[in-house]
């Protein structure tokens, strides 16, 4: 028989791992507790919990005896290794942590935090962040309970920084979701008012100013007195303020948010009406930078009626209520949505008036309002994240999973290549193989007749000329124009058929259907006729009548007529080059002329274009007579002989 193996006794392994604890703490290393632990007989747990105890034990003998700081951090390191090694369970540094902190003075464990913030990645491996975060959470909202927010301000701020870098952004138990306030906050200030006296201060204030005399005291032992006029009325609605800022959702209440726009009117035209003085603000600052002296920041406000005076011309006192007033704000749009009253036209107002002020406040009043604008947009892409449900910012990788493909025969080469009975190309798809084949030769079947789709201007406006048609009394809302698809259509052909499309206008068209309308009407000129394709004998002799007044018509008749688009291309190229000379004639305006000039360089396309535009400026008053007096007006008889032959001709 083999013999049975040594039972685990507790008192012996205790006393074997604090003895090899001493050892290592002394030797600074961890090689006598891994000698330790495989020699001691049991199971792993129960040595595991052993050395637990004995780190323990040995942690509270350091602590009585009051060791200094470095042997109950090597204690900790020891543990950190052990837990590395696997001889101990992963929450003995943080249990031992918590121990030091709790029997420690504040003044020592600042150096123990201090260890705990250079270890922040060991905190956050895989082997130490589960079984630690809630240890770790604990034992700084312990520390920060023992903490005065006034006098240890430093010290809180880098046990919330060191939150912040442990956990993750989306911890919701740091993330204040609900948007909860520190309503407990509340700032003491003299409600009485027959127990003020400031009233009395600056009676007091002025008597003994009365009793100085001129040039009896020196420039740097003459008294700060303040320009500001206060009174208890001041102080108080001044004060009471902060109680909307400790509890914003009282601004949701109709009365609430009216007293706090009148005292909010108040406090900040004083702010506007007595600004502070830069020099005097930048000099304060080179005598601290001399004196060595640092800004002292506190949590609270020293309420006292005496030191008002002195608050209201500090620079740095006026950028706290400042700041305070926009993270209100910014807090109040954030939530406006559900709340419809005055409260969405001031939001959209008063700001501004904040950043106005702490601009303006020195010194670098420019630089700090960017700075905390910059701020409060961070905080707005912080607010819409958690709005969003906190989403992770890791994504994940999609798995790219590829179908399997389908193993098809593969096709011949003739076949392929049109070479085989069926003499087709094929294309890999039943449609574009249709396509390709239509016609042998791809460039004839593109030239081919069927594939001009575009229709000609006589064809396309032909309904829109005949509704345009007074006679035709077709009502607005019918006509083709007003049609948005039509519209479109129209314009694209326009643009590819029709010179008026880029010919420059004075005339300015509210609406396309509008636009649509005044070109129809140009083309209605300058298209020919519908053919007809029977006439009736009434009609030959009505075409017989309409001749005969035509001949009879005086040639002055004939000149009051506008010109027609013919006319303006045969005229534009007997003009060319001399356009320009007969465009002030025609009262162009410099700007058109160079608009005219910057659009061709073609002088026949230039004259037709000053044309055009004559012709759409003067509109029934554009006649040829017109126009032959301007010829003559500007020198040029030649043309407008000739202009006036042609138009005999053509009556």
């Amino acid at each position: 028989m083999s013999p049975t193996p040594p039972l685990f006794s507790l008192p012996e392994a205790r006393t074997r791992f604090t003895k090899s604890t001493r050892e290592a703490l002394n030797n600074k290393n961890i090689k006598p507790l891994l000698s330790t632990f495989s020699q001691v007989p049991g199971s792993e747990n129960e040595k595991k919990c052993t050395l637990d105890q004995a780190f323990r034990g040995v942690l509270e003998e350091e602590i009585i005896n009051h060791s200094s700081c470095e042997n109950v951090l090597a204690i900790i390191s020891l543990a950190i290794g052990g837990v590395t090694e696997g001889i101990c369970t992963a929450s003995t540094p943080f249990v031992l942590l918590g121990d030091v902190l709790d029997c420690l003075p504040l003044d020592q464990c600042d150096t123990i935090f201090t260890f705990v913030e250079k270890n922040v990645a060991t905190w956050k491996s895989n082997t130490f962040y589960s079984a630690g975060k809630n240890y770790l959470l604990r034992m700084c909202n312990d520390l920060l309970r023992r903490l005065s927010k006034s006098q240890n301000t430093v010290f809180c701020g880098r046990i919330q920084l060191f939150l912040a870098r442990l956990f993750p952004l989306s911890e919701k138990s740091g993330l204040n979701l609900q948007s909860q306030f520190n309503l407990e906050n509340v700032t003491v200030f003299n409600t009485n008012e027959q127990e003020s006296t400031l009233g009395q201060k600056h009676t007091e204030d002025r008597e003994e100013g009365m009793d100085v005399e001129e040039g009896e005291m020196g420039d740097e032992e003459a008294p700060t007195t303040c320009s500001i006029p206060i009174d208890y009325n001041l102080y108080r609605k001044f004060w009471s303020l902060q109680d909307y800022f400790r509890n914003p959702v009282q601004c949701y209440e109709k009365i609430s948010w009216k007293t706090f726009l009148k005292y909010s009117e108040e406090v900040l035209a004083v702010f506007k009406s007595y600004k502070l003085d830069d020099t005097q603000a930048s000099r304060k600052k080179m005598e601290e930078l001399k004196t060595g002296g640092e800004h002292v920041y506190f949590a609270k406000f020293l309420t006292s009626e005496k030191l008002m005076d002195l608050q209201l011309s500090d620079s740095n006192f006026r950028r706290h209520i400042l700041l305070q007033y926009l993270i209100l704000f910014q807090y109040l749009k954030g939530q406006v949505q559900d709340h419809k009253h005055s409260l969405v036209l001031c939001l959209q107002t008063t700001p501004m008036m904040q950043k106005v002020l702490l601009s303006e406040n020195p010194p670098d009043g420019e630089r700090f309002s960017k700075m905390v604008e910059h701020i409060l947009n961070t905080e707005e892409n912080w607010n819409s994240w958690k709005n969003e449900g906190c989403p992770s910012f890791v994504k994940e990788r999609t798995s790219d999973t590829k179908p399997t493909r389908i193993i098809r025969k593969r096709t011949a080469p003739e076949d392929f290549l049109g070479k085989g009975p069926s003499k087709k190309i094929l294309m890999g798809n039943e449609e574009l193989t249709r396509l390709w084949n239509l016609c042998p030769d791809n460039m004839e079947a593109c030239k081919s007749e069927t594939r001009e789709y575009m229709p000609t201007l006589e064809e396309f406006f032909e309904e829109a000329i005949e509704q345009a048609d007074p006679e035709n009394m077709v009502e607005n809302e019918y006509k083709a124009v007003n049609n948005s698809n039509y519209g479109w259509r129209a314009l694209r052909l326009l643009a590819r058929r029709s010179p008026h499309f880029f010919q420059p206008t004075n005339q300015q068209f509210k609406s396309l259907p509008e636009y649509l309308e005044n070109m129809v009407i140009k083309l209605a000129k300058e298209l020919p006729p519908p053919s007809e394709e029977i006439k009736t004998g009434e009609d030959e002799d009505e075409e017989d009548n309409d001749a005969l007044l035509k001949e009879n018509e005086s040639p002055d008749v004939r000149r009051d007529k506008p010109v027609t688009g013919e006319q303006i291309e045969v005229f534009a190229n007997k003009l060319g080059e001399q356009w320009k000379i007969l465009a002030p004639y025609l009262e162009m305006k410099d700007s058109e002329i160079r608009q005219i000039e910057c659009d061709s360089e073609d002088m026949k396309m230039r004259a037709k274009q000053l044309l055009v535009a004559w012709q759409d400026q003067e509109g029934v008053h554009a006649t040829p007579e017109n126009l032959i007096n301007a010829l003559n007006k500007s020198g040029l008889s030649d043309l407008a002989e000739s202009l006036t032959n042609d138009n005999e001709t053509n009556s």
